[in-house]
């Protein structure tokens, strides 16, 4: 979709309902609710992150950045996610968080990018963190600078490709439970993206379908 035509069908985003959990479920891992039962107490005082949904204009089509997380020791090994991190004391609210680290992730600064929506948080079991998702644009195309420690590689997604179901699937894979079953998965740009992030990219989907 041409970038221009997509900054102009966005704004009527802003006075949308969400789609909300009901939205996020489509893609969830069969294990979670009962996941989110069991931790019902630690949800109370769980850690919190911000994310970034960002769309930018490349030769005229609009574009989603995601990110490839590196391989380490760690819940999210060599997952595909959105920029975003932890929330810092420091940090005034969450959608600070999301810029501040959409910047030190894929080096986009702070001051170039309109955030036109909160997206509805999401309680990630396996990390105790709950996530709070945001929508934002900026109207350049950026000179991306991944941060070399965290990011394995920068994943642009054609906004057509978010939207096309027929890159939604299931696949199998070795949860953070050391567990391998068949999860919803959405296939972008040859990476399979599951779990929270799919969660959240569901919900984003189902919004913006309603204006486009």
């Amino acid at each position: 979709m041409n970038f221009n035509e997509f900054i102009n069908q966005l704004q009527e985003v802003k006075n949308l309902n969400l789609p909300g959990e009901q939205s996020q479920f489509k893609m969830s891992p069969p294990f979670r609710e009962k996941l989110q039962e069991a931790n019902k107490e630690k949800m109370k005082n769980a850690k919190k992150a911000g994310v970034m949904a960002l769309f930018y204009p490349k030769q005229n089509e609009t574009y989603l950045i995601l990110i490839l997380r590196k391989t380490y020791k760690g819940v999210h090994s060599a997952q595909v996610g959105f920029p975003g991190g932890r929330f810092e004391n420091d940090d005034p609210n969450l959608e600070y968080t999301a810029l501040r680290e959409t910047f030190e992730e894929v080096g986009v600064a702070v001051d170039t990018v309109e955030v036109m929506k909160p997206l509805t948080p999401l309680y990630i079991p396996p990390s105790n963190f709950t996530v709070a998702p945001f929508l934002g644009i900026t109207q350049q195309t950026p000179a991306f600078v991944k941060q070399d420690e965290e990011v394995e590689d920068l994943i642009e997604v054609k906004l057509s490709d978010l939207l096309d179901d027929a890159n939604i699937t299931d696949v199998g894979v070795m949860t953070s439970y050391e567990v391998e079953l068949e999860v919803p998965a959405i296939l972008l740009n040859g990476h399979v993206v599951w779990g929270a992030t799919a969660m959240m990219l569901s919900e984003l989907k189902d919004l913006l379908k309603m204006v486009m």
